[in-house]
């Protein structure tokens, strides 16, 4: 794709693309002249005046780091002194990388921090080469911290056998010690042990991340999905404020070296620290109750210092709080989600009420700002550090682009760290969505947005800013699209780890009364494995349903495609049908119930994803065929116990090799090898 023409006002020249301004860089730079540093001044600019009052006073923190950068200023034009105070003081907070006992450890280039280290690589094109190819091989896998059945396996060289876990972590040391200090007031006095000391160390490797065994928060796992959510909040603010720190410093060498005319400094790549655009993480969440755990926790972890202020923290609550007073349920449109009120959170699950305890809306949008000393919430997009937001509210804010030439999504081009949490909770939505979104991350802007374009790092202009964006995605399952999105989309030159485990299965929670029946059908690819499932019930199962007089069937499918396939061929043959799927309207959900009840509608469709937002206990259930499998194995034995227990209940299970990942959820990994590889295609547990 050809990068647009930009009109750069600054430099009172036209250039004909991004790339010519990359080649412009080898050229002499504009004079800097006065950085400002007035509130909100530059709005979109990314030099130092887009951090406003960002510059850091951490001076004391590391006084090897003052020695070192004591000569470097700025030449203050207007004789400001103060401004020359503020930027001098920002550079001497470059810390300790590694070790905390060390005092020499900043000053060595092999102790560079991995944000530097990341950010800087040059990449060559052969490995670019080797990226779009997109196969992964892991060459190594490492116990993983606190779940026996599980490892972590990552492709490259193994970093965590000589992780230091004694270290700093390679945070700022600010950041550091606040996390200390929250840790030990929540009462953990093992911070080198923890958890999320653990997960911190591989976010800090700037690799790429799929954890799909994460405990979250509504299924008993607070202390888990809190320590996690910790490790890559302290990641990310890490990456903010060192990003700030890196620009900070080289607008005080631009301003210093222009003055005294060496030229040869800016020609090279020492001053090359900017995006697109200012924005540089993004967290995609679910629903706004949880971006309201994230932000509150975010706001919790950064230090004092730099949350003197927290602006419009009255309104967040409003806009992300609990709503009490909602006595309606809600369907969502696109999505088919529900907003459950308090009368019926009884009659559910205690996981049920904890996930959509709160205002579950995923439709929201969130800049967040970070100043010298305050945070600044629903800053706008362009002027932002960090966006939280759901994945159908970035896309509809794409959509709009799309329609409206005005508009623009390019705060979404420069994104260096992606965080994608509970991703199971994302599936359930629309996993389509967020693949849409991922598509839209780390595209050649539209408009320069005030960017100096001088600055601008060249692995950008060259176009390969997808090859630097590091995405963690976090979920207590992979299915195939999250692990399609992870392995195609996901194209980061430091590698990949994941999470691999064993599973148990959760048949024990099947009530021993019921016998089930797995049949395998044969598929010879993925892409033929949802006709084959068809072909298999059309011959194989339907004809003993068709001829039996009795009802009470309900068909069990795991998606929304699966469904409207399956009504089709069944309404084609005059089936007594009722129907609750994803987008079933409220008002016929219960007339529906009935029908089947009573006996009036012989065959029920219900689908995982209207099980998911209503949990109901559907009665009347004789007997019970599963198309596909669910992707939450809590769901298996919920729906199997549903069955009325009589002589005649039966349980009929279809599956094929593609499914195994659903399968060794439900029957344990053993079992689902076995019955995967075996000869036999029909298996019976009892």
């Amino acid at each position: 794709m050809p990068a647009p023409c930009l009109r750069l006002k600054r430099h009172k020249r036209t250039n004909k693309s991004w790339a010519d301004g990359k080649q412009k860089q080898k050229k002499r730079p504009r004079k800097e002249g006065k950085i400002d540093l007035e509130e909100d001044v530059a709005g979109d600019s990314q030099s130092l005046s887009m951090f406003e009052e960002d510059s850091v006073e951490e001076g004391s923190d590391n006084e090897s780091d003052l020695q070192e950068h004591k000569t470097v200023g700025i030449v203050d034009t207007d004789g400001d002194s103060d401004s020359e105070d503020i930027l001098e003081a920002s550079n001497t907070d470059q810390e300790q990388e590694l070790d905390v006992k060390s005092q020499t450890v900043a000053k060595a280039p092999a102790s560079r921090s991995s944000f530097h280290s990341h950010l800087e690589y040059k990449l060559p094109e052969t490995e670019v080469e080797d990226l779009l190819k997109k196969k992964w091989k892991y060459q190594w896998d490492v116990p993983a911290f606190g779940m026996p059945n599980c490892k972590w396996v990552g492709t490259g060289e193994c970093f965590l056998e000589v992780a230091n876990m004694n270290s700093d972590c390679g945070l700022k040391q600010r950041l550091y010690k606040h996390w200390l200090d929250v840790c030990k007031t929540s009462g953990s006095n093992d911070f080198h042990s923890s958890p999320q000391r653990f997960f911190f160390s591989l976010c800090n490797s700037y690799r790429d991340i799929l954890h799909c065994n994460k405990k979250p928060f509504y299924r008993k796992g607070l202390k888990e999905d809190l320590a996690i959510m910790d490790a890559y909040i302290m990641h990310c603010l890490n990456h903010i404020f060192r990003t700030r720190d890196l620009v900070t410093k080289n607008d005080s060498k631009v301003g210093k070296h222009w003055e005294n005319a060496k030229d040869e400094l800016l020609s090279g790549d020492e001053v090359l620290d900017h995006g697109f655009t200012r924005p540089k993480v993004l967290i995609l969440l679910p629903f706004r109750s949880i971006a309201n755990r994230a932000v509150n926790r975010l706001i919790q972890l950064t230090p004092g210092a730099y949350k003197v202020n927290v602006e419009h923290m009255s309104r967040f609550s409003n806009e992300f709080g609990n709503h009490d007073d909602e006595d309606n349920v809600n369907t969502n449109e696109l999505t088919g989600s529900v907003k459950n009120s308090n009368s019926q959170k009884s009659s559910k699950p205690t996981d049920h009420q904890a996930l959509f305890d709160g205002n579950v809306d995923d439709k929201f949008m969130i800049g967040i700002k970070f100043t010298r000393k305050s945070i600044k919430l629903f800053s706008d997009f362009y002027s932002s550090d960090l966006i939280v937001a759901s994945p159908l509210a970035l896309l509809k804010k794409i959509e709009e682009a799309k329609r409206d030439k005005e508009k623009d999504v390019d705060y979404l081009s420069s994104i260096e760290v992606l965080i994608i949490d509970h991703a199971d909770v994302i599936a359930m939505q629309n996993w389509a969505f967020l693949s849409s979104v991922l598509e839209q991350l780390n595209c050649i802007p539209s408009k320069q947005h005030g960017t100096d374009i001088m600055r601008i790092r060249k692995w950008y202009l060259d176009g390969h800013a997808r090859f630097y964006r590091q995405t963690i995605v976090l979920g207590c399952y992979a299915n195939p699209d999250i692990n399609a999105s992870f392995n195609r989309q996901c194209v980061n030159y430091q590698g990949k780890v994941k999470l691999i485990c064993q599973y148990k299965g959760v048949l024990p929670k099947v009530s021993d009364q019921v016998r089930q029946i797995y049949q395998r059908f044969d598929a010879d690819s993925v892409a033929e494995a949802d006709n084959a499932r068809l072909d298999f019930f059309v011959q194989k199962v339907f004809p003993k349903i068709k001829d039996s007089d009795e009802g009470g069937v309900m068909l069990f499918i795991s998606s929304y495609y699966e469904y409207v396939r399956l009504r089709n061929f069944l309404k084609s043959q005059n089936a007594s049908l009722c129907l609750l799927g994803d987008y079933t309207e409220p008002r016929d959900v219960t007339r529906m119930r009935n029908w089947f009840r009573n006996g009036e509608k012989k065959i029920m469709l219900y689908t995982e994803r209207f099980h998911f937002y209503r949990r109901y206990k559907i009665g009347g259930v004789r007997n019970l065929i599963v198309y596909s499998l669910p992707e939450r194995k809590e769901f298996f034995p919920e729906v199997v116990n549903m069955l009325e227990r009589a002589d005649d209940m039966t349980c009929t299970v279809l599956f094929s090799k593609f499914d195994q990942l659903q399968l060794e959820r439900i029957v344990g990994t053993a079992s689902a090898r076995r019955m995967i590889t075996s000869e036999k295609g029909v298996f019976v547990f009892c």
